[in-house]
């Protein structure tokens, strides 16, 4: 062989290896589920994860995108740390919203959870640590995200929402899931 071609044989070997290599870097599906299942309960075993923060989150090739809005400054940054940890993360974007602090927002957090969660054909959502209807507000205005079993609770939870004093606007987002 000539030096050239030689030369040509070594440069073409490297190539290759390093798109192996780069093939093997990329997460398959099977390990994006994994990393969506853990991103998933790292989230909901924060210990100030409350009712009235609501934290959503995209995976996507190793990346993990945080979103929602939060009480507490903490919030954000344990979010963060939590799922940087997670085998398989390269890069974690958090675009979490940290709620300014508001003693009305409180005063309409407090009404709002009593509203919603202290109806008698709500209260079933009360049940476990975990709740299901997120309550977020700033500066009067409502958002209200998370799951409910039909789109009877979905209207009811939206008309208790309405119903409490000093708010400015209701979001409702919330999503109806049969189970």
């Amino acid at each position: 062989m000539t030096r050239s071609r030689l030369l040509l044989a070594v440069v073409s070997f490297v190539s290759l290896l390093s798109l192996i290599a780069h093939a093997q870097n990329l997460p398959s599906p099977k390990s994006e589920e994994r990393i969506t299942r853990e991103v998933r309960h790292e989230l909901l075993m924060l210990p100030y994860f409350g009712v009235f923060d609501y934290i959503a989150y995209k995976v996507d090739e190793g990346t993990v995108t945080l979103l929602g809005q939060v009480v507490r400054p903490s919030l954000k940054s344990d979010a963060e740390n939590v799922v940087r940890r997670i085998e398989g993360v390269n890069r974690v974007e958090n675009q979490i919203e940290v709620l300014p602090p508001s003693s009305q927002d409180d005063r309409l957090r407090i009404a709002l959870f009593h509203a919603i969660y202290g109806f008698p054909a709500l209260q079933r959502y009360e049940l476990g640590v975990v709740k299901p209807i997120r309550i977020v507000v700033k500066s009067g205005r409502v958002t209200l995200e998370g799951v409910v079993d039909s789109e009877a609770d979905k209207n009811m939870v939206n008309v208790r929402a309405n119903g409490v004093p000093g708010i400015f606007s209701v979001t409702n987002n919330l999503q109806v899931v049969k189970g």
